[in-house]
């Protein structure tokens, strides 16, 4: 014999009720079944809703009846042919009439009793049981229908009653002993006490009133169909990654259960594994899918972790004092009260100092468990020996499980690890000396990201997941995209990095996909989102709180400069082409590293100079191995570069700098460029990265710009005086002619000294030949004294840029 259970979505219509009816008739070819059902989608939540509402004096309670008598028709007239439906539906009347005077009388009353509570959540599994009894018997007409409530016995602890084995086994096995029929549809859920009271086995119990019946009667295997391919590596709705698990053993299928895996009702694995009697969870959408497998069997497998799993809704009680040191019994007083009170304590540890213990409860029993407590230890907490018992709620538990894990060294290590690098606060550890689970209290609001992360390294053969938020989508932004899409398969087949654009802004709108905006039409979606707002980006990135996540600023916005701090202290790390920053006063520079270093999160900024080349990389690792920056000389601009290699007798200084505009080598505001105030920025930077403290306005910036030219207030303005001032960079140009020189503006530091200006190079400098957009930085240290260190190349360019943001941003990815 094969016991089956089919949970709420299973039966949620009777769309879903065919299925079922199909894998029973399938099924019942081969041998004799016990069908259990769990009541419809929803319905039992709509009975104890109306229930509450009646107890309350809410005359609304009489709308939920007449949803819940609607579903319950409407199934059984599509299931039954119309003319065998009038004895059915006239059964159905009779059963909803008897559930409306049993909320006629909370609503009189004026109470819920738990009894009465118990009796009207039964209607959902009795309804839905006699539905799909009666229309298994269209096809299958040797099947019958079997009240749950004659054959399992229990207490009288309303709401989640404890079985009598002994008298409940002896039913079942009576009963099936003289039973023919080969299908048996019973209602789960429900039982009843030895003197016939309604009573329930706890939400879930559906599965519960399965194993009972399938270790009764010694069944071949146990059946759970529900609406998913089995457990699941972590819970598919917060871990898209989650894959199904193909075999685990009871042992570590108790422990998910436990610790929030919905498929499985913690009891169910008792009754069957005393008799090893193996349970299979399939899909009843998906009959064909594999499902899991769960016997007493350990199977072998190079990854000791079967799965990562939570409870939600966590209140952390912690009793600590000196008072509790050495004195025998303090655990013991503080277990009997939250025992007295029906309190369940789902997580338990104390410091081997027995200087405290903490203990995790559900939110909801945290007042009641708060007020018990302090009331127990009264005494102790009035001599100051113990102090009030500290309660933090909204908290989570997070669990590594496998059989294998104590097998294995370094977990512990690898999960907390990966906790902390994503930010992700423990409040608490618990490891069992079984070493099955390893468990960890965590803030509600980091649930998603340490799930995600745990189960990124365990589960995702170390690909990596990067989440990125950019803000700034013009010339350089839109390359920076293009990379990414033309990137990211390679990425991730050969670097296992996942790179995922979750939100994309412009000054206009924003847009943000959790799920990962599609790159081939990110314009439109960008179009169709909302205003852009740079308060409300940040939030949102706030709240989605993805591991992984970077912020990436492709603008040259002192204002979206001044976020980073928000960012990095998030543990959001903070990828730049913008300048504003870094060269802001040293004490922020400063904070911004500090605050990356201290939240563990990167500060990348390789675009501040020289666009995509190496440089402040090179800066870095100079530094690092123990080397001195002594003196740097640098043509640091690619916008300037190109402008005074093309400036000559047959091009105007106008209209050489309009087409360093088109071409994207200027800033959107070419003043920028020109008046020096870029390359002090760079200069700056490079003096800061090689150790040296230094503000912007220490740099002697010499101008070679007219003053009228800089204190225009618009671009158009702007090119306007170059025209009007056309003979003043004549004469310059004439000059260098004269000199046999060519026009560069260059940047150095020396001696605690930088300038920046334009200098007249003769032919003899390594200046002298560079060409086009290029940037040149020499760097003269302890150990490159005569020769200096050189780092030639593009310098400007939304492409180059692009590929130093894009090389920023697979840094962390390697991290």
């Amino acid at each position: 014999m094969k016991v089956l259970k089919f949970g709420g979505t299973s039966v949620a219509n009777a769309q879903n009720i065919k299925l079922v009816l199909a894998i029973v008739s399938d099924k019942a070819r081969e041998e004799k079944l016990i069908v259990v059902v769990s009541a419809f989608s929803k319905i039992t939540d709509l009975l104890q809703l109306a229930s509450q509402k009646a107890a309350a004096g809410d005359e609304s309670f009489k709308d939920i009846l007449a949803e819940i008598e609607k579903k319950h028709l409407d199934a059984l007239k599509e299931l039954i042919p119309v003319s065998e439906q009038s004895s059915l539906l006239s059964h159905i009347k009779r059963i909803v009439n008897h559930l409306e005077t049993l909320l006629d009388g909370c609503y009189l009353l004026g109470e819920l009793s738990s009894r009465t509570s118990d009796t009207i959540l039964s209607f959902g599994e009795l309804l839905s049981s006699y539905i799909i009894a009666e229309a298994l018997k269209q096809n299958l007409k040797n099947s019958s229908y079997k009240d749950s409530r004659e054959l399992i016995k229990t207490n009288n602890h309303f709401g989640k009653a404890i079985v009598n084995f002994d008298v409940s086994n002896e039913l079942i096995v009576d009963f099936f002993a003289s039973n023919e029929n080969q299908v048996v549809v019973m209602p789960g859920f429900i039982a009843a006490s030895l003197d016939g009271i309604n009573t329930t086995l706890g939400r879930g119990g559906s599965d519960y009133t399965a194993a009972i019946l399938a270790g009764a009667l010694d069944a071949s295997d146990l059946e759970i169909w529900t609406d998913v391919n089995g457990m699941f590596t972590a819970n598919p709705k917060i871990v898209k990654q989650a894959q199904p698990i193909a075999y685990i053993s009871y042992q570590e299928a108790m422990e998910l259960s436990h610790f929030g895996a919905k498929v499985l009702y913690p009891p169910t694995i008792q009754p069957v594994l005393r008799k090893n009697i193996p349970i299979l969870i399939k899909n009843t959408f998906e009959p064909a899918a594999e499902g899991t497998y769960i016997s007493n069997q350990v199977f072998t497998q190079s990854n000791p972790v079967k799965g990562i799993t939570h409870i939600d809704a966590i209140t952390l009680i912690t009793l600590e004092g000196s008072g509790m040191i050495g004195v025998s019994g303090s655990s013991k007083r503080l277990f009997e009260v939250l025992s007295n009170k029906n309190i369940n304590v789902i997580f338990i540890t104390q410091a081997s100092s027995e200087h405290s213990i903490c203990i995790g409860i559900l939110n909801s029993d945290a007042d009641v468990a708060e007020e018990a407590i302090n009331k127990a230890f009264e005494v102790e907490i009035l001599q100051n020996k113990i102090e009030p018992c500290i309660v933090e709620k909204n908290l989570c538990i997070i669990a590594l499980v496998g059989e294998n894990m104590k097998n294995h060294q370094g977990l512990s290590g690898r999960m907390f690890s990966t906790l902390g690098k994503n930010n992700v606060n423990i409040r608490a550890i618990a490891q069992g000396a079984s070493e099955r689970n390893i468990s960890a209290v965590i803030n509600e609001r980091d649930v998603k990201k340490a799930l995600n992360s745990l189960h990124e390294n365990f589960f995702e053969e170390n690909t990596k997941q990067l989440n990125l938020f950019v803000m700034g989508v013009g010339n350089v932004g839109e390359k920076f995209i293009e990379q990414i899409h033309q990137q990211k398969k390679f990425l991730k087949d050969n670097l296992k990095i996942n790179l995922r654009v979750i939100a994309l802004s412009n000054s206009r709108k924003m847009y943000f996909d959790e799920d990962g905006i599609s790159l081939k039409d990110w314009q439109f979606a960008l179009e169709t989102g909302e205003l852009a707002d740079k308060e409300q980006f940040i939030n949102n990135v706030k709240q989605l709180n993805l591991r992984n996540s970077i912020f990436v600023d492709i603008t040259a916005n002192e204002s979206v400069s001044k976020t980073y701090e928000q960012f990095l202290k998030r543990n959001i790390a903070v990828v730049t082409c913008n300048k504003i920053a870094c060269a802001s006063e040293y004490d922020n520079y400063k904070k911004l590293k500090k605050l990356s270093q201290q939240f563990n999160a990167p500060f990348l900024f390789e675009t501040n100079v020289g666009a995509g080349l190496p440089i402040i990389d090179t800066v870095k690792n100079l530094v690092a191995s123990g080397d001195k920056v002594n003196k740097i000389q640098a043509v640091l601009s690619g916008s300037l570069n190109f402008i005074f290699n093309n400036f000559d007798e047959n091009n105007t200084f106008h209209n050489v700098v309009k087409e360093a505009g088109v071409q994207g080598f200027t800033e959107p505001d070419p003043k920028i460029d020109l008046s020096g105030i870029d390359v002090a920025r760079k200069i700056l930077i490079l003096i800061r990265e090689s150790g040296y403290k230094m503000e912007i306005d220490e740099i002697t910036n010499e101008s070679f710009m007219p003053a009228e030219c800089l204190d225009t207030t618009s671009n158009e303005a702007f090119f306007e005086s170059l025209q009007t001032h056309a003979a003043h960079f004549e004469t310059i140009y004439k000059e260098a002619l004269s000199k046999e020189s060519r026009l560069k503006y260059v940047a150095q530091f020396e001696n605690g000294k930088a300038n920046v200006g334009l200098r007249f190079i003769p032919k003899d400098h390594p200046f002298y030949n560079l060409e086009g957009k290029d940037n040149i930085v020499l760097f003269f240290t302890d150990r490159y004294v005569d020769q200096p260190l050189l780092i030639k190349g593009a310098g400007a360019g939304a492409a180059v840029t692009a590929s130093g943001i894009f090389a920023d941003v697979i840094r962390i990815g390697n991290i």
